[in-house]
């Protein structure tokens, strides 16, 4: 016979007045979580009292009811109701809703309530906000209510805004929350589905893989072109930003690389229409111009328009308020930033003054050119006065003493005035045909040119004596080629050659040696001269140290040791590895490093490993030599990044680089190397190598 299952009886309750509580010691609530007491009140004086207290009475010393109760549990709302009390928006005598217990402990109570509890899943907690959102609270609203920032309520309504196919799989724990934040960057339910789908079969859901898949092909807004058009165009034009609530994005990702090359051509199509008024023979308009594409044109010297009376005085008020502000905080170790602020505004300001517009001859506008494109920094970079060779003004040839002996043939006319010739600056008798044995006769070709011989060994052997001039001749025909595209103009015969590059690697206009070799260019061309008649002139006038810096740099634009598949230029090549050597280029520090754009990505899976053998020993290739050629060229540039590691070209032959030294650290890789299903053990991959630059072979 079954015994009866006994039935148990609920706790009572009621509503005691607030003034009759009393917070109890047997709370074990001791350290502060979630959110404040003051807002808790603001919470119950917005929606009331969600959950009631559990008192016990308070017994005298006798076990007698005393009319007063504790609370042991329910503590914070205990102390949130106080709180109101004090502000006077809740009566002393408010009854409060409790549940009275009478046996077991107290200190148990407060244990069960706060252990029992469940706390509520992020995603229900998700769609929770995006029911409200449904209901018509804003952002703002649903922030205020809840207490959290309004960032923090967009970045949960973008997780509900995941598919329904990856929120279940959320739901079930097959994904981590990091990895649904990942999947926040599109809003495209289906490709978030494809790229689970693929990644879940590849062995690799990490966070940053996600977001790499979901973004690839896209343009980060932080790049020139969509700096130079303005993310507010874009959009306007219908363009989709993707946005990363999550992590720092850059400003995003923008959908569209159609749209956005489309708006740069036609933004830069208006700044060309702009410049066509100027009157240049030529403009090229590109987002990105290849580097070097000015050299072998001459440039126009122009000239910088003058300054105003008031530019001028505000220019002088400027710097006297710099020097004032520099005097004022000159023993000081750190400016205030108010004072940095304001230095860094009369900075700008008077680069300004520096930047005024340049005034070109009209006969020469016409000859020459504009190029208009964008710079690093996403602005309008416009380059004006360039002349090609086959626009150069002809040459009017000067008259030989011989041509000046020969008379013009006077017409017949009478009324025409016959041509009065001038030899040496003296006019020729006109009334008189001298005599042929008194004429003075021009010398003969030939013996001109046995006398400028005697002439060159002299100079030859005077400039060899003096060292200091014969730099200085040297320097003059580098200028001359680096600067001005008129070697000509230099009775030496030196070719200064800057060769451009026939294969526009990855980040070459880019990279800092490319930087560096641009600015230190533009500096020099500001010091000399506008004209090539006050060249020598103004490096006279350069001290030691300056003729040696400039000289360096017109000599360093001369050195070409690409090698091209069709040249053979072995000696040369063999050549520019010791002035490598000599000079201690070091490829690495010069701020070249292996990226998939420029070497990982363009090699076979065996050039792969054995890079990161080189560098890090044969356990870190190990970890990746099962990947698929896209996961193991990713992976080789991050174990490569700071190693120094520089492929076989980039090397000095005669000396062994650090990189070449494994340093038999192994680094932990993702959790996702699994078994490359269908990789290639063998390393081989039909990708062939294309043409680079080196620094020495």
């Amino acid at each position: 016979m079954t015994s009866a299952v006994q039935k148990i009886r609920l706790s009572a309750s009621r509503d005691i007045p607030f003034n009759k509580l009393v917070l109890s010691q047997s709370n074990v609530r001791r350290v502060k979580a979630g959110i404040s007491i003051e807002d808790l009140a603001e919470d119950i004086a917005r929606r009331t009292l969600l959950q009631g207290l559990s008192v016990r009475p308070v017994l005298d010393a006798d076990s007698h009811e005393t009319g007063m109760f504790e609370v042991p549990a329910g503590g914070r709302r205990f102390r949130a109701l106080e709180l109101l009390v004090k502000q006077k928006r809740l009566a002393k005598t408010a009854p409060i809703p409790c549940v009275v217990r009478e046996d077991g402990w107290a200190e148990e109570d407060s244990l069960a309530e706060n252990i029992q509890r469940v706390a509520l899943h992020p995603l229900d907690q998700f769609r929770a906000f995006q029911a409200l959102r449904d209901k018509g609270l804003s952002e703002e609203d649903i922030a205020a209510r809840f207490f959290v920032s309004g960032a923090i309520v967009k970045q949960r309504l973008r997780l509900a805004a995941v598919s329904d196919k990856l929120l279940s799989i959320y739901a079930e724990d097959g994904m981590t929350l990091d990895q649904l934040m990942a999947f926040t960057v599109t809003s495209d339910h289906a490709r978030q589905d494809q790229v689970w789908e693929g990644l879940s079969q590849s062995h690799n859901t990490e966070p940053y893989y996600i977001r790499r898949q979901l973004t690839a092909g896209a343009v980060q807004a932080s790049d020139r072109r969509a700096q130079f058009v303005g993310m507010e165009t874009y959009e306007a034009a219908g363009g989709i930003v993707m946005r990363d609530l999550f992590q720092h994005d850059d400003g995003g990702w923008l959908q569209d690389p159609g749209l956005l090359d489309r708006l740069v051509t036609e933004k830069l199509q208006v700044e060309a229409d702009a410049l066509r008024a100027e009157g240049w023979k030529w403009i090229v308009a590109a987002a990105d111009l290849p580097y070097g594409h000015t050299a072998g044109l001459r440039r126009l010297p122009g000239k910088t328009a003058d300054l105003t009376d008031d530019e001028q005085a505000n220019l002088a008020a400027l710097r006297a308020d710099y020097a004032a502000i520099e005097q004022q905080y000159a023993e000081a170790d750190e400016l205030p930033d108010d004072v940095d602020h304001r230095l860094g505004e009369i900075e700008t300001a008077i680069a300004a003054f520096d930047d005024r517009p340049v005034i070109f001859d009209p006969q020469d506008v016409v000859r020459a050119g504009v190029f208009v494109s964008v710079d690093g920094r996403g602005k309008l970079k416009i380059e004006r006065g360039f002349v090609r060779p086959e626009d150069e003004a002809p040459v009017a040839a000067e008259p030989t003493k011989r041509d000046a002996e020969i008379p013009i043939v006077a017409s017949s006319d009478p009324d025409v005035t016959r041509t009065v010739i001038h030899v040496g600056g003296t006019p020729a008798p006109g009334a008189e045909t001298p005599d042929e044995d008194d004429a003075i006769r021009p010398l003969s070709e030939r013996l001109v040119m046995e006398l400028a011989a005697h002439s060159t060994l002299a100079l030859r052997d005077a400039v060899a004596n003096k060292p200091n001039i014969a730099f200085q001749a040297v320097l003059h025909a580098l200028c001359l080629s680096a600067f001005y595209a008129s070697a000509a103009d230099t009775c030496l015969e030196i070719v200064a050659k800057s060769s451009g590059f026939s294969a526009q690697a990855p980040g070459l206009k880019e990279s800092a040696s490319a930087k560096a070799i641009d600015a230190r260019h533009e500096s020099w061309a500001r010091q000399l001269p506008k004209t090539v008649g006050e060249l020598w002139d103004v490096l006279t006038g350069f001290d030691g140290d300056s003729q040696a810096a400039l000289f360096a740099h017109c000599a360093s634009l001369t050195v070409n040791v690409v090698k091209e598949p069709w040249s053979r230029r072995d000696a040369a090549l063999d050549h520019g590895n010791k002035l490598a050597q000599a000079v201690d280029l070091d490829m690495a520090a010069a701020g070249w490093r292996p990226t998939i754009d420029n070497y990982l990505g363009r090699v076979p899976k065996a050039r792969i490993l054995e890079a990161v053998r080189e560098a890090k020993g044969d356990a870190s290739a190990q970890l990746i030599d099962h990947l698929k050629k896209p996961d193991m060229a990713r992976e080789a540039e991050r174990l490569l990044d700071g190693t120094g590691w520089l492929p076989e070209p980039l090397r000095m032959t005669e000396a062994r680089t650090s990189a070449e030294e494994p340093t038999g650290e192994v680094e932990a890789l993702p959790a996702f190397l699994g078994d490359d299903e269908d990789g290639d053990a063998s390393g081989a991959d039909p990708e062939q190598p294309q043409p680079h630059a080196v620094a020495a072979e």
